[in-house]
């Protein structure tokens, strides 16, 4: 199984320095009504996962998504955990909605369920697939039948199996779990409390929009967010169409008590460490 890759942090010569941290600066303290996590894509590019591990705890982060089991030592030694674990659940364009990527992707998912649970990780990704023709009830039958396999050892172990919504129309074209409803639809039919859906408020703004009345009525079957600001994936500031504190003071207000995690990429020129305080400060509701 590959792990999911990342939109990179841009930088450009001429930008505003970049903010650093420096050993025995305070940690910012948060409202914690959400807990907040980052990608490695928020970061200036080129730096160590020991500087970006540094700086996001810092900043008042908890979690640290789509890091391997390699790098968890890092994450420990700056009291972050890995949020959301990539590479054991198939990639973005192969996956559960093929059967005959089931019985790789089901050892591969449950050795990554025990290890999630030794190590004390809440959520390990995964994906539908493409469609490649596929029609999306056959590919629904199909998720289903695979969450249905590896659910009670999740449930056993504590560990939420999570299937990402993503866009089909400008980032991942032919992607099935393009909608909150195919994918909310999935979850009630798998009907655990350890199987539920990534819904990542950049991709739904553009396949849905109507986020947060969708929230308000789907918020049991979702257990992590990612953020990034519509159009262009850059920073969640008014540089783009959606109101991310509205949107998170919504999410608090449902008693969700799962992670939020940014995986924007920082727009050309920006201080990527500035524009990574401001975003973790508007959704610190």
């Amino acid at each position: 199984m590959t792990r999911r890759t990342f939109f990179p942090a841009l930088t450009a010569a001429g930008a505003a320095p970049v903010l650093a941290f420096q050993e025995g600066d305070q940690a910012v303290r948060r409202k914690g009504r959400l807990k907040q996590s980052v990608t490695n894509g928020v970061f200036p590019r080129g730096r160590s996962l020991e500087e970006n591990a540094r700086d996001a705890a810092r900043l008042g982060a908890k979690g640290y998504d789509l890091i391997g089991p390699k790098d968890w030592p890092v994450l420990k030694k700056h009291g972050l955990v890995p949020a959301m674990v990539p590479g054991f659940g198939g990639t973005i364009p192969d996956a559960l909605n093929r059967r005959e990527n089931h019985d790789a992707i089901e050892k591969s998912m449950n050795a990554g369920i025990e290890l999630c649970a030794q190590e004390g990780a809440p959520n390990l990704i995964t994906f539908s697939g493409n469609r490649r023709g596929m029609s999306d009830a056959e590919g629904a039958d199909n998720c289903v039948l695979f969450l249905n396999k590896v659910k009670a050892h999740a449930e056993d172990k504590g560990v939420t199996i999570c299937m990402e919504l993503l866009n089909s129309k400008v980032n991942h074209k032919d992607y099935m779990c393009d909608h909150a409803s195919w994918g909310v639809e999935v979850i009630k039919r798998v009907n655990s409390a350890r199987v539920k859906l990534l819904y990542d408020i950049y991709h739904m703004q553009i396949m849905d929009g109507d986020i947060v009345r969708t929230l308000r009525e789907n918020i049991r079957y979702i257990a992590h967010f990612h953020t990034g600001g519509v159009p262009g994936r850059h920073e969640i500031d008014e540089t783009q169409e959606l109101n991310y504190r509205f949107v998170a003071r919504a999410i608090a207000d449902l008693g969700f008590s799962g992670f939020i995690a940014h995986e924007y990429s920082p727009a050309e020129g920006h201080d990527a460490l500035k524009s990574l305080e401001q975003a973790m400060d508007l959704v610190d509701v």
